[in-house]
């Protein structure tokens, strides 16, 4: 429109884009702690939990619906949408909180956190060692 009246492109706005911006290709694949901290961290719907109606997801700004699957941070108590956060974890390798950067362990869960990572990466090199020698 700006153009018809002969004002510069620059007062155009930019198209506002839902989708996140592709992960850096060298963190596509998650590493363990990502998955491991995905499986420890619940998954509940938005309608279980006692929130007013009006809370959004601090990553992708859209508003929860009461069906919803949600991740609740143990440590910090906040919420976000499942997707959002897999997508923080795995696709970015992040393991803070994207609001507050609490590490999504929470302090009594780490032990079990730490040796469950440690058995998960033994078998993994396990795996590699049969792998290269046959």
């Amino acid at each position: 429109m700006f153009k018809i009246i002969g004002l510069p492109d620059f007062l155009e706005p930019e198209p506002v884009s839902t989708s996140w911006p592709d992960p850096p290709p060298t963190l596509t694949k998650p590493d363990s702690a990502a998955i491991l901290a995905g499986e420890m961290l619940p998954v509940v719907r938005f309608s279980d939990i006692n929130r007013p109606e009006s809370e959004c997801c601090a990553v992708c700004l859209y508003d929860f619906e009461n069906d919803d699957e949600i991740r609740r941070l143990t440590n910090c108590r906040h919420i976000f949408h499942r997707g959002c956060l897999d997508r923080w974890m795995m696709g970015y390798n992040q393991m803070t909180c994207p609001l507050c950067r609490t590490q999504f362990i929470p302090d009594h869960l780490q032990l079990e956190f730490n040796q469950r990572l440690w058995s998960q990466s033994s078998a993994v090199s396990s795996q590699l060692l049969d792998e290269s020698s046959s």
